[in-house]
């Protein structure tokens, strides 16, 4: 078993990691809006989609992992009402391949995030 960390993400806002590679497989802790400096971005959910992706993309790359090898991704969202724009930008970034995923509204979120992402992937 291997703790991931990388500078190109936030670090972890707690006692944990930003994500372990057990044998060939990835799980990274739930990625929220905040820059790799920990500033919580507060813009709209689509930017602040956008920004978890750039830490997830961050966090696979250190374990060995990219976007084409993610298995599951589990969503987490502060408004159902906000799903659509959350889905296309959520496209941008699995396109062509579409891992298994689900997707539920909660009453909050660490730090007041509107959306926070956690996947599980295929190590190369």
């Amino acid at each position: 078993m291997k703790s991931v960390y990388t500078k190109e993400a936030p670090a972890a806002i707690g006692p944990y990691s930003q994500g372990i590679v057990v044998n060939n497989l990835f799980f990274s802790s739930g990625q929220v809006p905040l820059t790799a400096d920990g500033v919580m971005l507060t813009g709209n959910v689509q930017e602040q989609t956008h920004q978890v992706f750039k830490n997830l993309k961050a966090v696979l790359k250190e374990a060995g992992a990219t976007f084409e090898t993610v298995v599951k991704a589990t969503v987490f969202i502060k408004d159902m009402n906000d799903f659509s724009i959350i889905n296309d930008v959520y496209g941008e970034y699995f396109s062509a391949h579409k891992p298994a995923r689900s997707c539920v509204e909660v009453a909050r979120l660490p730090k007041d995030a509107l959306v926070e992402i956690e996947v599980v992937a295929l190590v190369k």
